[in-house]
């Protein structure tokens, strides 16, 4: 399977605005005591489901198990012998996926499809999810043991608003939970609650409730997959979300062992190099930088060891920085008439950011499109502005690595520096301030575990920006 494409230009964004951003897994390890989920104890929970797996034809390698010992958080699967690059671990049948097709109103949500159309295409996902939950015999009961209690899910949506802010400002986090809480209720009243009160002997009294909503839209932001389109499908729309038995067990880190392939009758689980026994199975969510990890599965990877992190510089913070550089009011509005432009030609926008990762700008012709419009003499702008609509061949000055960086032209440099300025100053607390914690094993011991995921975020986008201050010093 072709590896994820790079990250939209339009960073900071809401999975609820659009569908499922993945193409892969969808499992947030959450820090869950034995036994706290389906009311069951741990080996009851996992025996009933490895039971259930049988009877549906999920077939589980005699050499892995899934268990909530030895793992990095919750339930996971481990290597209970060592196991070679290219094999199987499972394999699930199509038939024992979750999804609106399998679940047992399947006809309903088929023929109201029309009626159940939202932004983020997850409506009858969870629908589904809604009467499978309280129907005293889903088939899907031994699966949804396995599942941990929704309201201890740790996602910042369900973190009160003054510690998001607290812990979490600078870091976009903040501005994609307000996009999704307005678009779940919205949906919720809109479409979902109108549609279980037409239908109420199928959807209990108990099953109408925003807040379990908004608790099944974050299961399903961390636990659902989404099939990739095929490659010469790229103008249709994205699959929808569905549950996948088995894969949903395995948690995430970025230097993953396993990968999950699609085929027509089975989706299978592979290793994609060599499991010692007794380790862990790691899938991927996806190249996923630690921001989109706390939003989307309520944990974050410690710094440095997600090798995907990124740090994003708003595209308007670009804009403020050049206006900050001007000495007067026609200057200022120089760079009005240039950002204006750029706008026009999709290079920037109000809600965009700049995307810079460990070792590269995943936004290169953007961010270097905008230096070079910002920072060219005005003679060169206009004679630019006019062959815009020609098209323009790319140059290699287009082209901006983090190793280019140093080898900008000065006024490209030093707008640039002053955007990260900018952008750190949006930050509650400074580098020193998060390394001195994370340095200080007793303090960071006695963190919450919201305290230390959120550091590692901070920390993680701190060091980015930090580099290519260095850089561009």
């Amino acid at each position: 399977m072709a590896a994820p494409a790079k990250r939209a230009r339009v960073s900071g964004g809401s999975p609820l605005v659009a569908p499922c951003p993945s193409p892969r897994a969808a499992r947030a390890p959450l820090p869950l005591p034995a036994g706290s989920s389906g009311g069951e104890p741990e080996g009851d929970a996992v025996a009933g489901f490895l039971r259930w797996c049988r009877r549906v034809g999920l077939e589980l390698s005699p050499k892995v198990t899934v268990s909530g010992q030895g793992t990095v958080a919750g339930y996971g699967m481990v290597a209970r012998e060592s196991v070679r690059a290219g094999e199987l671990l499972f394999a699930v049948p199509r038939s024992a996926l979750l999804s609106p097709h399998t679940c047992s109103i399947s006809g309903l949500l088929e023929r109201e499809r029309g009626a159940l159309q939202s932004l983020s295409g997850w409506v009858p996902l969870l629908l589904a999810l809604l009467h499978e939950l309280q129907a005293p015999a889903s088939p899907w009961s031994p699966y949804f043991a396995l599942w941990p209690e929704l309201g201890r899910l740790e996602h910042p949506m369900f973190w009160p608003e003054e510690e998001r802010l607290r812990l979490l400002k600078g870091t976009g986090v903040p501005e994609a939970v307000e996009k999704d809480l307005v678009n779940i209720r919205s949906e919720y009243y809109s479409i979902v609650l109108p549609f279980m009160e037409a239908h109420s002997d199928l959807f209990s009294p108990s099953v109408r409730s925003l807040e379990l909503y908004q608790q099944l839209v974050a299961l399903v932001m961390a636990y659902s997959f989404q099939e990739p389109l095929e490659e010469d499908d790229d103008e249709k729309e994205p699959n929808s979300p569905l549950m996948v038995p088995a894969a949903d067990i395995l948690n995430h880190i970025a230097n993953h062992n396993a990968n999950l392939e699609y085929s027509a009758d089975y989706l299978r689980m592979v290793a994609t190099q060599p499991i010692l026994e007794g380790h862990e199975i790691f899938n991927t969510y996806g190249q996923m930088a630690n921001w989109q990890l706390i939003h989307m599965y309520g944990f974050a990877e410690p710094y440095p060891n997600n090798t995907d992190d990124t740090a994003d510089i708003q595209m308007v913070t670009v804009r403020d920085a050049a206006l900050q550089g001007t000495k007067d009011e026609t200057e200022k509005l120089l760079v009005c008439e240039r950002w204006d432009f750029l706008c026009k030609q999709e290079m920037v926008g109000e809600e965009g950011a700049f995307v810079i990762g460990c070792e590269e700008v995943l936004t290169e012709e953007e961010l270097a499109t905008t230096l070079k419009v910002l920072c060219m003499p005005a003679e060169e702008f206009r004679d630019y502005k006019e062959r815009a609509g020609w098209g323009e061949e790319e140059t290699e000055d287009d082209s901006l690595a983090i190793t280019d960086i140093p080898k900008l032209q000065e006024s490209w440099k030093r707008l640039l520096r002053n955007s990260v300025l900018l952008t750190l100053q949006t930050y509650a607390t400074d580098l020193k301030t998060d390394q001195d914690l994370l340095r200080n094993k007793e303090a960071y011991a006695t963190l919450s575990w919201r305290e230390q995921q959120a550091l590692q975020v901070r920390y993680g986008q701190k060091m980015i920006l930090h580099r290519v201050l260095e850089l561009t010093s």
